[in-house]
């Protein structure tokens, strides 16, 4: 039977938008921040690690909240929708606090500065902002196709403004002049752009009404509603919700590695510039994945098999880049970056299409719908792995004696870099490799379905 549709192109458009807003902070937060307050602050990198750090055991209460606020929230805009417009605002504020740090204060207060604009940051403003407007791919539509176009148009914004942001930063902040002034300049233009297209994106769609929503279940009453405490049973009693959150996490700090690639180009290939032609490398054969992912999705029957075959066409990426690393060649270590990123980009596409399923199967175990408390795994994901990702690169640099006044690096340092950027990504791939050969909620789904009398 055919499914019913939900959008047009431009809601699919306009959704998949949002990302250009998600990746302005967080593509020049993951990219830039480390060596901003390293080599232009003058800060520690081993104590920048240490705040961000601690600052993710604020953000592991804070995901589960807000999910769990978008379920409970009915307004005018529907229930994720205000969350993710207000939660931009703060967005675009600290992020321009973060790259403002002050250079005539001592080294304790930049960096209290530095933590408690990290902090509101990931822990406040981009948590609501982001759950919510992965939560939407539930709410606007009940299509399974329609959610793997919008996973797929989002994650080509993404990739493409990840490209953006690392491609012009550096020659940006030279443009601006230089120093601390420029990298706050360039925060705040960012911050304004990405305002203005979260606003966009927000209005481009409409959530489907409640009871078109639940029209599976009965209405629940008052005594029936869950708490925050019930919400985290519930999420923890899913096993395919653990397995994203995992592969949300391992993704994100494959992508702090990736992201510290700007020490590597800098002071291993010796030419920074090579940053944004990696960056190319990387972005645009996800972006070409993207385009053929809902195709692809139809014509394998569901998404499991693609995601994991993906994957092991980027084990296979990164083992060959490792190769080409030691051997020196920059040419192949690019051929093969692209091949590595071409496996990973199904993944990408689908895999909010995937948590629609994983909420669905709570729906179909439990009997409850939590579709805004489960898409805290992809809030929870790129800020604890992203997080952790940026925390570890600053200790093991920290471990490497790196010295962000030295035009030449020690030789510890140079191996350390290797191992981050070569070795680590390899191995991260790998076990998300191992993760996704058991991820097959669809199928699960399916025979619960079938058990349950429900087509």
């Amino acid at each position: 039977m055919q499914e019913k549709t939900y959008l047009k192109w431009y809601n699919k458009i306009g959704y998949g938008s949002g990302d250009i807003a998600g990746n302005v902070v967080y593509a020049f937060l993951s990219s830039f921040v480390m060596i901003y307050l390293t080599n232009t602050i003058g800060l520690s990198a081993g104590i920048v690690g240490t705040l961000i750090a601690v600052s993710k055991l604020f953000d592991g209460f804070t995901d589960i909240f807000f999910g769990s606020m978008i379920d409970k929230t009915h307004s005018r805009l529907g229930k994720a929708r205000p969350w993710m417009l207000y939660g931009y605002i703060g967005c675009a504020v600290t992020l321009a606090a973060i790259f403002a740090v002050p250079t005539g204060w001592g080294d304790t207060a930049q960096y209290a500065w530095f933590f408690i604009a990290y902090t509101l940051l990931n822990g406040v403003f981009y948590t609501a902002n982001n759950i919510a407007y992965s939560a939407l791919t539930s709410l606007v539509t009940k299509n399974s196709k329609e959610r793997v176009q919008m996973g797929s148009y989002r994650f080509i914004f993404a990739f493409a403004t990840s490209l953006l942001i690392q491609s012009v930063t550096i020659g940006f902040v030279a443009k601006c002049g230089g120093g601390a002034a420029a990298w706050r300049t360039v925060a705040i233009v960012y911050a304004v752009l990405g305002l203005v297209v979260n606003t966009v994106s927000v209005f481009s769609v409409k959530e489907l009404p409640e009871e078109e929503l639940n029209e599976w279940e009965e209405k629940q009453s008052e005594e029936e509603k869950y708490g925050l405490g019930e919400a985290f049973r519930l999420l923890v009693s899913n096993k395919y919700y653990l397995m994203i959150c995992g592969v949300y996490i391992l993704q994100q700090l494959y992508a702090a590695m990736i992201n510290s690639g700007i020490y590597y180009m800098t002071y291993v290939l010796k030419n920074e510039n090579l940053y944004g032609v990696f960056s190319w490398a990387a972005n645009i054969p996800l972006i070409i994945a993207l385009i053929f992912t809902p195709a692809l999705v139809g014509r394998w029957k569901g998404m499991y098999k693609l995601n994991l075959r993906g994957y092991m066409i980027a084990v296979a990426g990164r083992a060959l880049v490792v190769a080409a690393g030691y051997i020196g060649s920059v040419p192949l270590m690019l051929a093969f970056t692209a091949l590595a990123a071409l496996g990973q980009g199904p993944w990408q596409g689908d895999m909010n299409a995937v948590i629609a399923s994983c909420s669905e199967y709570t729906f179909l175990t439990k009997g409850k719908r939590v579709d805004g408390t489960m898409y805290s795994c992809t809030s929870l994901g790129v800020k604890l792995g992203g997080g952790l990702g940026t925390a570890a690169a600053g200790w093991l640099l920290e471990l490497s004696r790196f010295d962000g006044t030295l035009a030449v690096q020690p030789e510890s340092c140079i191996n350390m870099l290797h191992v981050m950027y070569l070795w680590i990504p390899l191995i991260i791939n790998v076990v998300i490799m191992l993760v996704l050969s058991a991820m097959n909620v669809e199928g699960a789904n399916a025979k619960l379905r079938e058990e349950k009398g429900i087509f």
